[in-house]
């Protein structure tokens, strides 16, 4: 018996990876370590009597399988678990310094049967040990002989005596009367299930109480926790305890389980019986002659199937889906989704497309004068893409991409080359846009897959040749679901989109008939291989009289019939249209004008509503009511006028029409629109201190004017720069500072009698319009032409701007964006800017008369910048060296 088990002072000691051997049980080892097969044989082989060792549970990271310790501190928690810092000395009696952390507290086992393997060529054994745990010890030194541990142990197990007088205690008897009950109740369960549980059943009946909790627990899986927390239960009590919470715990889990067995198991019953319902329903029907095969939905699908042209290859396909689909029941879970997608290939437009008439180039040109003022070179691209198509119909055309700011008719642009090649036009929007899926679809594997946008935009227009607009094409992100941006590769490539692959349809789709238009706003968020394959055409901004002359032809006929007016209730004319244009409005579009306009139908709407009201009560006489139902008694008819609304809403009677027109004055422009937002006196305004200078730049609104602000206070000579600035611009301003230093002493910059204005102060340099974020190069002349203002103490001319790069030698480099930043200087009455002189090309793009009403300054060297910016020339030139 194992009380009668006489534990040595000293055991070999065998690690246990991540499972625990309690008292009583019985378990089976494969060493192969060399450890672990040193100590086998040292310690079990060569003895004729096998000897008794120790087995200590360790950990994954506690591993000590190679030669010597695994070396990490100690743990103690509250929970009984004992693990702690082991001196470990060698066989010489020499300390070591590590300390390994194993738990201190293990079970001895005896060796019940030990066999040895075949020897490998390599010299590798293999030992399997049968082990019977006895009873548990204590570590209380760990030693190293040679490539395992021995450890000095003391027994922690009650001694015989002890164990007959607990057995009479009433708390003991009272739980191992409880703990059976629980165990013979997770017995009954079990026997359902297995045929060995007889034999548990047997042990529970003569294992003596201090050997029944642990024998018990090992008999099933628990975690590897709960065996350490068993493993140190010493007391009987708590073993009895924690012993009853585990089998409780388990007994429970099966329960569980058992109930969402019985569950699936009645729902697979619920649906063979619905099944065979259905069949003897059909049954019935066929005898009956009453079959409903035609109006049935499989084949009504079928039909819808076999007219939709689809290629021979993808019928095959199509035919296989629609075989699984009529073995499937529809209540099972993919029946809904393999119908969704056969009614997808149902409804694409394999061969069906828009009848094409011929084109007439002079109806097009008239419908894109229509419905576009101005954009001559963009609309003559246009003209030349359509004749191209009427000598080619097959001709695979470029893709034509309109770059602009907002406002300038890009989208409106596409729609017009829908209606010249009488196609269908679909708009896909692509703004913000950062799943993959979002163009190629999503694949079937996932609950909620769908096609991707392209995909429902041929379903949505039935037709396999629209001209589909892919708007804000330069919004596309890109995170861990996938680049858009390189999908749309496949897709605008000739070469490749006769055979796109939606991820959904997982069947190629010709996309070569389709017409693709794409818009952005800005280049540079493009990727450069997308970009190569689209033509880009620049639409830049208006300018005023362009503008004017959209308001009164498009945009106020527009207004006056969203709002239910005509022209005789509201009139606007030239001179106030040109007031917003100047002091409400300034932009490269048009959109901000529209709500001004719109502003003004609201408040006139306002008034002729009210107008018709009071006619409509002056008007309205009451009718004797006696005398209107003594006519409906005699059966006389009562004649009624109908008074017919119009096409357009505001076309009624004339009778409610207003007597005066509604006209927008000055006085009733600053009442509806309030005061003036801009002014043209603002670049004089601000420019009226030295340090001042005016600026053009390029944004995704078209072009702006930028002012730069420079000042200095007595500090150590930093420069400080403000503004929301980016790196580039930064740069801009480091060169433009020292530049200006290393001229000082060849300019002068000194005042008579005093020291260096350069030296002892710090530069500070700002941006107005602090939370736009602001970068590029274009801004080098105007900061030096700032400086030169702020150490010379002269104004920098109010009616001048400029803009262009400059290099740490003063060489002016060329920049983009002229046409936009030309007009923006029109826009806010500037009338002399300073320009590249490797920039006059560009001055082809901008429109004749704005090029009239402005005096371009062309300059090579900042030199000629500051000759231009001031008046009466640059303030040094008199007093150079040079």
């Amino acid at each position: 018996m194992a009380e009668s088990v006489e534990l040595p002072s000293r055991l070999a000691i065998l690690p246990f990876r991540n499972k625990v051997l309690l008292p009583g049980a019985i378990i089976r080892i494969r060493c192969t370590s060399p450890s672990s097969v040193k100590l086998v044989e040292q310690e079990l082989w060569q003895r004729e009597e096998k000897g008794l060792i120790g087995v200590l549970p360790v950990r994954d990271a506690a591993e000590t399988a190679s030669v010597g310790p695994m070396l990490s501190p100690g743990v103690a928690t509250d929970s009984g678990e004992r693990s702690s810092k082991i001196p470990v000395s060698t066989s010489d009696g020499k300390n070591q310094q590590e300390l390994i952390q194993w738990h201190t507290r293990g079970v001895a086992a005896r060796a019940l049967h030990l066999s040895r393997g075949v020897e490998k060529p390599s010299g590798r054994v293999t030992y399997i040990v049968v082990l019977e745990g006895l009873c548990r010890f204590s570590v209380q030194e760990l030693s190293v002989r040679g490539t395992y541990y021995t450890a000095r142990v003391s027994r922690l197990d009650m001694t015989k005596a002890e164990m007959d007088q607990a057995e009479q205690d009433p708390d003991l008897i009272a739980l191992s009367r409880q703990f059976k009950a629980t165990a013979m109740e997770l017995i009954s369960v079990l026997e359902q299930k297995q045929k060995t549980v007889g034999r548990t059943k047997v042990l529970l009946e003569t294992v003596p109480v201090y050997r029944l909790a642990d024998i018990f627990v090992a008999s099933f899986e628990i975690s590897f926790e709960e065996q350490l927390s068993m493993l140190d239960s010493v007391d009987l009590k708590i073993r009895l305890l924690k012993a009853t919470e585990l089998v409780d715990r388990h007994l429970q889990s099966i329960r569980v389980a058992e109930k969402i067995t019985q569950k699936v198991e009645g729902q697979l019953s619920k649906s063979q019986k619905e099944f065979l319902l259905r069949q003897q329903m059909r049954a019935i029907k066929e005898e009956l002659g009453d079959n409903d095969d035609d109006e049935d939905d499989v084949a009504a699908l079928e039909r819808k199937m076999q007219g939709a042209g689809m290629p021979p290859n993808i019928w095959k396909h199509a035919q296989r889906e629609l075989r699984r689909l009529r073995k499937m029941q529809p209540q099972q879970p993919g029946y809904s989704s393999s119908r969704v997608y056969l009614e997808l290939l149902a409804d694409l437009p394999w061969q069906k497309g828009s009848e094409e008439r011929e084109l007439d180039l002079r109806a097009a040109k008239e419908r894109l004068d229509n419905d576009h003022y101005g954009l001559v070179k963009i609309k003559q691209r246009i003209i030349e893409y359509l004749a191209v198509r009427k000598l080619k119909p097959d001709a695979r055309g470029p893709v034509l991409c309109f770059v602009g700011p907002p406002g300038v008719g890009k989208t409106s642009l596409a729609s017009s080359i829908a209606a010249a090649l009488d196609r269908k036009f679909v708009r896909i929007s692509l703004g913000g846009v950062k799943d993959e899926a979002d163009i190629r679809g999503h694949r079937r594997t996932y609950i909620g897959s769908m096609p991707g946008r392209l995909v429902e935009g041929l379903k949505r227009v039935a037709v396999n040749n629209p001209v589909m607009l892919l708007d804000e094409i330069d919004k596309t992100g890109s995170d861990v679901r996938g680049d858009p941006a390189s999908a749309l590769l496949e897709v605008l490539d000739p070469e490749q989109n006769k055979t796109f692959n939606d991820h959904y349809l997982n069947v190629p789709f010709d996309l070569s008939k389709v017409i693709f238009v794409a818009t952005a706003n800005r280049i540079q968020p493009i990727p450069p291989p997308l970009l190569d394959r689209m033509e880009v055409i620049e639409l830049p901004g208006y300018t005023p009289e362009e503008k004017l002359k959209i308001a009164m032809d498009h945009l106020i006929p527009r207004v006056l019939d969203q709002h239910g007016l005509s022209s005789e209730n509201l009139q606007i004319p030239e001179a106030t249209v040109k007031l917003v244009i100047q002091r409400y409005t300034r932009e490269a579009g048009v959109r901000s004008l529209e709500r001004n306009l719109a502003a003004l139908a609201r408040a006139a709407a306002v008034r002729v509503a009210e107008e018709h009201a009071v006619s409509v009560s002056k008007d309205m006489h009451s009718i004797d009511a006696p005398l209107l139902d003594n006519r409906l008694a005699d059966g006389a008819e009562v004649e009624m006028e109908v008074l017919p609304m119009g096409v357009n809403n505001h076309e009624m009677s004339n009778d409610f029409r207003s007597t005066s027109p509604f006209i927008v004055d000055e006085a009733m422009l600053e009442k509806v629109l309030g005061p003036p937002r801009f002014d043209d006196k603002e670049t004089a305004e601000r420019v009226t201190t030295p340090g001042v200078s005016v600026g053009l730049v390029w944004t995704t609104f078209g072009g702006e004017v930028q002012f730069v602000e420079a000042t200095s206070t007595m500090g150590k000579g930093d420069l400080h720069l403000t503004g929301q600035l980016g790196d580039v611009i930064k740069e801009s301003a480091q060169i433009a500072l020292t530049w200006v230093r290393s001229r000082s002493s060849d300019f002068q910059i000194e005042a008579a009698g005093q020291i260096n204005l350069m030296e002892g102060r710090d530069i500070h340099i700002h941006f107005p319009a602090g939370a736009v974020p602001k970068d590029g190069p274009s801004a080098g002349v105007t900061l030096v032409t700032s400086l030169v203002s702020l150490f010379s103490q002269r104004n920098v001319r109010a009616d001048t701007a400029m803009t262009g790069e400059m290099t740490l030698r003063g060489l002016v480099l060329p920049v983009g964006g002229i046409k936009d930043k030309i007009l923006a200087a029109h826009r806010y009455g500037i009338k002399r800017v300073i320009l590249p002189q490797r920039n006059v090309k560009d001055l082809v793009e901008v429109p004749a008369p704005v090029l009239a009403s402005l005096e371009i300054l062309l300059a090579k060297t900042m030199e000629d910048v500051l000759e231009q910016a001031f008046e009466g020339g640059c303030p040094w030139r008199l007093h150079a060296k040079l």
